[in-house]
This record gives C-alpha cells, structure tokens and sequence, in this order.
C-alpha cells in the first residue's frame, strides 16, 4: 500500500504541494503554541540578585483557586521579620538575611532622578542583602551611619562621593558613597540594615501597616554542614537538607521554601506570574490556531483527492475494497505530511522566539525569562497533524470508495449533481448560531464579550464552507438563466462552470471569505474595544494633567500639596493601580477572575467622573468599593452589597459597594478605596496625580515649573494617544496574531488555487481542440478569478456585517465598528491578486503545453 501511495504522489506533486505547504504552516503555528504552553509550565527565571542565596523563604504570589489555573499576584506579600532569626538558628545556616526592597533612586549634577538599575520601585535594600549576590565584589566598606550608602559599581559614583538620594519618596538627602559592589545583579542603592528598615517602614518599632516585616529571607548553607548524626554531605545534599529543616519550620504559615532555579521566582512578583500569561496565551491561540489549520489542511486534502478521484474509481473497478481505497489515500497524504513537519516543526521552534521577542519588548514578559525547548511541543504537533490528515483524507476519499465502481467511474470528470443536504444544512445552523452568537456584545460590554465577535466570524465562515457547494450552485445556475443571447463565450463558460463545478469553486471561495472575515473581524474588535475604552476614560477623565515619577518609582510625598498650590489648579487627587482577584458564586459554583483595579480617594470625584449611577465616590473610605454595572448585574453586587476580594498581595477582605458606575470598560469593574488596600501594595506610593485646572496656560506652566523643580517628576496631558501608543499589550499581540493567521490563510489558499487549476488541464486542453483560442481560455479563468474573489469579498463581509455592527452597537452606540478605513480596501485588493495571480499563472503555464500532450498527461 505504502508503495503504491508513493507511486500516486508522484505524479500527483503539483496538487499534494498544497497539502505540503497546509501542513507545514500549520505545523508551525501549533508547534509555536506548544512551545510557549511548555515554556508556561516548565520556564525557570535566573536567580538574579538572590544567586549567591542557597535557599528562599518568601509568601506564596499565586492565588490557588478551586479546579483552575492559579492567577499571579503582582504585590509583594511580606514575611514576619522574626522570621529571619529562627532560620539562622537552624544547622547548617551560616548567613540568613531579610531582604526588603523600597524606592530608591539617585539625583544627579543636573537634578534629574537616574534610576538606580532594575525595578526603581524595590531599588532600595539593606547593606546585608549584598549577602545573597552570587560572586559579590565589594570596593570600600560597609555604610554604617543613616547617611552613608553603597551602590553599583556602574552607578558612576565613586567610594568617597556625595551623591544625592530620594528614598521611598522623602526629599532628596546627600549620601556618602563608601563602598561600590560589582555583580552581574549588583543594581541598586544600599543603605545600612537599620536606616533601610526605617526607610522603607519596616523596622520592628515602627507602626505602618508593614512594620516588623521582610520581603524575603535568604539562607546560605554550610556545604559540610552535618546531618545531625556526624553525617557530612556535600553541595546539592545540604541545600536539601536545610531546606527540608526550613519547610518543617514555616509548615503551616503558607510560605514557599525555593531552592535551585526556583528561587528566580521570588526575585519580583509580577515576573514570577509571566509564566501563568504564556498558558493563558497559549491556550487562547491554541484554539484558534487548532481550528484554521485544520479547516486549511481539509480544503488541501480536498482538492488533492478531488483530483485523484479517476484514479481511485479505476481501482474500485479492478477489485480495491472501500477501505482500502481510504486507507491509500490517507497513506499518500501522510507521507506528503511527514516530508512537510520537519521544517514545519522547526519554523515553529524559531516563531515562538520571535513571539517572545515581541512579548519582551512590549513588556508583557521579562526580558530574562526564556523559552523551554524540549520535544513534547514537536511530538504534540506530530500528533495532532497526522491525525488530521488522515481525517482529512479518509473523509475526501469516502464517497469514491463507497460508490460503486461504475458510478464512481463515470462520477470521475464530474461532480455530485446535487449537494449533500446533510452538509448543507449543518453550515446554514452554524451560520445562524453564529448570529446568534454575534448579539452577546450586546449584553456584556467586556472585552470578554467583545471576543465572542471574532468567534462568532468564524463559525460563520465555517459554516459557509459547508453550505457552499449549494450556494455556489444556487448562484450560478440564477446566474445563467439571467445571461443574455449575446453574451461572449468566456463569460458564458465561466459561469457555466460556476454551476457545474461548484463543490471546487466553494472550496476556493470558502477559505478566501474566512481570510476575510478573520482579518475583519479581529482587527476591528481590537480597535472597537479601544475605541470604546479610550471612550470611557476621555469622557470619565475631568482632569487635564497627570504628573508621574517612574524613576522614583512612586510620586514623592508632599507632591499633592504642593500641586494644589499651584495657581489654576481646581482638583488634584492620587491614583494607582493594582490587581485583585475577585471571588463570587457562578451557578451555585464558587469562581475567582483576576481583574485590574484603581485606588482612588473621596476626592477622587473632582478629577474624574466614573458615570456613577447608583451611590457615590464621597463614600469611598474604609473596606469599600465601587463596582461597574456590569460586573454589579453580573456578579450580584449591587449597592450596599458585600463582596470577598483577594488583594495584590494575597490579602482576603470583604469590602461593601458604596456605588456603581457606568465606564467599567475605561476605569476597570473594581475601585479599591485607599484604607482598604493600604499596606497591600508593593510600595505605599502612588503612581500618579490627576490635575484639574481652569484651563489657563499660567496653570499648565506652574505645574510645568513644579515638575522642573522637583527631581523625577514628570507633567503630561491626559488625552489619550491617537497613534495607539496607549494601547494595552494584548491589542499588539493580537494583531501580530492576525498577520501572521492571514499570512498561512494567504499562503494555503494560493496554493489551493494553484492546484486547482493545474488540475484543469485535461479541460483546457479539450477546449482547445474544439477551437477555443488561447485568449478566450484566458479571458474564461479570468472571469472565473473575479467569480471567486467577488464571492469571498461578499460572503466575507455578509459574515462580518451582523457581528461587527452588534460589537459597534453593544460598544459604541452605533451598528458600525471603529477602525481603520483603508483595512477594507487592502482586504478587497489583496483577495483580488490573491484569486488572479494563482490562476493567472497556472493557465499560461497549461496554455504552453500543446493540447494533445495535455490530454495524454492526464
């Protein structure tokens, strides 16, 4: 059988490169989905400034919910700084350090703030943290007075300098530099272990919301340390051992005990839960990507076995069973498949570094974090693809095999003369589920809801290619009976073909009108969805200035009062942003979501304007919070109503909603009040101030100056950005997603279209004998090219018409989405030369070979 297969393949190389090129893309984009899954699961962050510790004590930044993945936690939760010295009592332990992080950063000549290396928010630590650098060089001292530091040996300082320091947002204070530390992670300032505490509110005697804590501890291990029974072990054994002894101490009190390469994820918070986005990316592109290729490797696989059927019916004749008819054609279309996966698989490998790339550099992962290269993406994307193709193939090949041999011969040059009703019917359900679908924008105004318009287009287009055929045949039999006396014998032919071939022109049409509706419908939900959020927060934003200090890693204190002095200045009030993680019942179930929340203030009123419809912002003090509306009906969080929250830090509370609000889209479904996530937050300070003036160039000028005055501050408008610089990551992530979707889609259906009409030299060639010119072939595929590109332009847009003008309504209050006006004209030009080059080509190409030979060959 494998022989024979072989045998069929090659003469059948032009149509089985189709399948070769389906399966290689898609061979590519599963792989690069299974790598970044892989890389979710089992990537390890470098240690980083926490190298030269053997073992990690920090609080658990993952919040665990019930039967689903655990959701990162991006404030750092702290340990009890009596901690730290029952770990040094334990054998073995030879140093064990708290390591705590605050705002740190250094003032230079010019009075500009220069970050001090790293995250300047945690920039600020503890002479003993140099403790846990791996391979620390240390030049000078020690600090030991309240005004003496160390920093980086690439800081530019020198041992003996006087350097200016703005910590935890005090004023700047002169510092003396005694000593500079060279590490690979050496960045920072380092204050001596007792002004660093009382920095950073932290020292035992202290009464903040933080006091007695630490960050971290680190333990460095006696490599000879004994077992307690004279027993010495070495390296690996005594790291083990220690840790063992710590886990046993701190059982019970929920913190993680890291040894090895999973201490980098106690490093930073938020970089630890990198990993937790890559599943959840590669989970929301696995389905997608699952989905078109194997609509693609289908319409390949149909195609080639289309155009073997005479030879399959000649072998029902001469005595080839049924399933060995499906078993031959699906050994054909796996050894096309295997030759394909090897590069397919290793251009996959290469697209997820790039996709990672492109992660790093719009800060949705750390730059340090890397891949997992291992083999389980390859052997899942062997899997998958093999047991694709040969569905495929079993599926293109069952009604040959099944017919007679002397229907399926006579059927051989022809087509099924009517559609299958069963076919027909399940894609007009699925068009009109798709309908259906398409309304739910209009009753959740999330961009959860939002994603259900992509969805919706492509089940639509889905169902489209399995209705086709009928409609195809529908068309173009209405066509003909409306074609005049005189009409040119091209466009008589082309359209005679449209009806009598319409199970091959749907399988062209069907993959062009899902190009078009994949690339409309994801493109214009990302942009609605902007739209709509740029919408909220212009409109919810009364102020007109926002000042910022991300090299202080905070606004300094005393920054309000002094803006509010300002002349022309009305309103001011802080803001930050954090993320908490909401708990609620789903149909009697417990659920947790992780939602992006704001911590505003009673006075926040003044500066922006939430659309609150029930309660008010005056009330936000204490444990409360207001909610959107969605997130209120949704969620039964009404007015007055109490709800459990997980804060940043791990935090469980319960706060009451004291009012609703209306752009939950722009501001976020959850508003913290400032008591209520005190102490719950990296740094206590906040992020940015929200400036509201009378609108004159004397205000704007006086914040101008203050900013200047003030090392670190920066001043700026808060219109949003037009050019989409203020688009969030995932907008970016799924348009390189849709260009690179389009492109396989583009690639696949040229060579569909390719082979498809290299098959149709055996009537090319019959036309020419009859006395068909050259040029009137010519101008026939011509106008069977405009049939095609104009029947997945409309189809495409039909489909794409009933989502995107409910995703306009639910969103914008129009039945018309938002987005660039020259998507559609680029769409319509590339469907255009797509359907004429590949058929503009293979027909010159079959115009050269003379008609005799054309007929012989097939």
């Amino acid at each position: 059988m494998l022989h024979l297969a072989l045998r069929m393949a090659a003469h059948r190389i032009t149509a089985l490169l189709a399948v070769a090129c389906a399966v290689l893309g898609g061979a590519a984009l599963i792989t690069t989905t299974g790598v970044l899954a892989e890389s979710g699961l089992r990537s390890q962050l470098p240690p980083g400034r926490l190298g030269g510790a053997d073992v990690v004590v920090a609080a658990d930044q993952e919040f665990h919910p019930s039967g689903d993945l655990p959701v990162a936690l991006p404030e750092r939760a702290t340990v009890p700084g009596r901690l730290v010295e029952r770990l040094a009592a334990l054998p073995g332990v030879t140093d064990a350090v708290g390591d705590i992080g605050f705002p740190a950063a250094l003032v230079d000549g010019r009075a500009q703030a220069v970050p001090a290396g790293g995250d300047p928010r945690t920039a600020g630590h503890g002479w003993s943290s140099t403790k846990l650098l791996a391979d620390a060089r240390v030049t000078g001292r020690a600090p030991s007075g309240a005004h003496e530091v160390a920093v980086g040996a690439g800081a530019g300082p020198a041992v003996g300098e006087t350097v200016e320091v703005v910590a935890n947002g005090r004023p700047a204070a002169s510092y003396r530099v005694t000593a500079l530390v060279g590490a690979p992670d050496a960045d920072g300032v380092y204050f001596a272990d007792a002004t660093a505490a009382g920095l950073a509110g932290r020292d035992a005697g202290g009464t903040g919301p933080r006091a007695g804590t630490v960050d971290l501890v680190g333990l460095r291990v006696d490599e000879g340390a004994g077992d307690g029974a004279g027993e010495r072990v070495a390296g690996s054994g005594a790291v083990e051992r220690v840790a063992d002894a710590v886990r046993a101490e701190v059982a019970g009190t929920g913190l993680k005990v890291a040894t090895g390469a999973d201490r980098g994820d106690a490093v930073a918070p938020g970089v630890g839960s990198a990993r937790s986005l890559l599943i959840l990316l590669a989970g929301s592109l696995g389905g997608i990507v699952l989905l078109i290729t194997g609509f693609v490797v289908a319409g390949a696989l149909g195609v080639t076995i289309a155009g073997q059927r005479r030879d399959l019916a000649l072998m029902r004749a001469v005595g080839a069973t049924p399933q060995q008819i499906r078993r031959l054609a699906a050994a054909q279309s796996t050894v096309v498949a295997a030759v394909a996966l090897v590069p397919g698989v290793a251009a996959g490998y290469l697209l997820a570094g790039r996709f990672r790339e492109l992660l790093a550099d719009r800060g949705v992962l750390p730059a340090e974090l890397p891949l997992t290269v291992g083999p389980l993406p390859a052997l899942a994307t062997l899997l998958l693809v093999v047991a694709a193709v040969q569905l495929s193939a079993r599926c293109a090949a069952w009604r040959t095999s099944r017919m007679p041999a002397t229907e399926a011969v006579a059927e051989s040059r022809s087509e099924p003369r009517t559609p299958s009703r069963t076919r027909t019917g399940a894609g007009l359900l699925l068009m009109l589920g798709a309908c259906a679908l398409s309304a739910v924008p209009l009753l959740s105004r999330t961009a959860l809801g939002a994603s259900v318009t992509s969805i919706a287009g492509i089940l639509a287009a889905i169902g489209l290619a399995m209705a086709g055929p009928a409609l195809v045949r529908g068309a173009g039999e209405a066509a003909v009976r409306r074609l005049r006396p005189g009409v040119a014998a091209p466009t008589w032919l082309a359209l005679a073909n449209v009806r009598a071939y319409a199970l091959r022109l749907s399988g062209v049409v069907g993959p062009l009108a899902m190009g078009v509706v994949f690339v409309l419908t994801y493109t214009l939900t990302q942009t609605t969805v902007l739209a709509a959020t740029s919408d909220d927060t212009r409109t919810g934003t009364l102020a007109q200035y926002e000042l910022t200090a991300p090299a202080l890693g905070g606004l300094p204190d005393g920054t309000l009062t002094a803006v509010r002095e300002v002349p022309g200045v009305r309103a001011a009030a802080a803001a930050r942003a954090t993320t908490v993680v909401w708990e609620y019942e789903e149909l009697g179930e417990p659920a947790a979501e992780s939602a992006p929340a704001t911590i505003l203030g009673p006075d926040a009123r003044d500066v922006v304007d939430l659309g609150v419809t029930d309660g008010g912002l005056d009330r936000l003090t204490g444990a409360t919070v207001a909610v959107s509306a969605e997130a209120a009906r949704t969620r039964g969080a009404g007015l007055g109503e109490r709800i459990r929250l997980v804060l940043g830090d791990g935090a469980r509370v319960d706060a009451r909603v004291v009012a609703v609000y209306d752009r939950g889209l722009g501001f976020g479904p959850v508003v913290l009040s400032r008591e209520l996530a005190a102490g719950h937050t990296t740094t206590g300070l906040d992020q940015r101030a929200l400036v509201r003036t009378d609108g004159t160039s004397a205000a704007e000028a006086g914040l101008s100056a203050l900013a200047a005055d003030r090392p670190g501050l920066a001043v700026a408008g808060t219109a949003p950005d037009a050019a989409g610089a203020d688009a969030p990551p995932e907008v970016w992530i799924n348009l390189a997603l849709v260009v690179v979707l389009l492109g396989y889609l583009l690639l696949s259906i040229a060579n569909k279209l390719v082979a498809a009409t290299a098959q149709r030299r055996t009537e090319i060639a019959a036309l020419r004998l009859v006395g068909t010119t050259p040029r009137q072939i010519l101008a026939m595929m011509r106008r069977e090219a405009a049939v095609v590109a104009a029947a997945a332009l409309a189809a495409g847009l039909a489909l794409s018409a009933v989502p995107l003008a409910l995703l306009g309504q639910g969103f914008l209050g129009h039945p018309w989405p938002a987005g660039p006006a020259w998507l559609l004209p680029a769409v319509a030009a590339t469907v255009v030369a797509t359907a004429y080059l590949t058929v503009e080509l293979p027909t010159r190409h079959a115009l050269r070979t003379p008609p005799a030979d054309g007929l012989r060959a097939a």
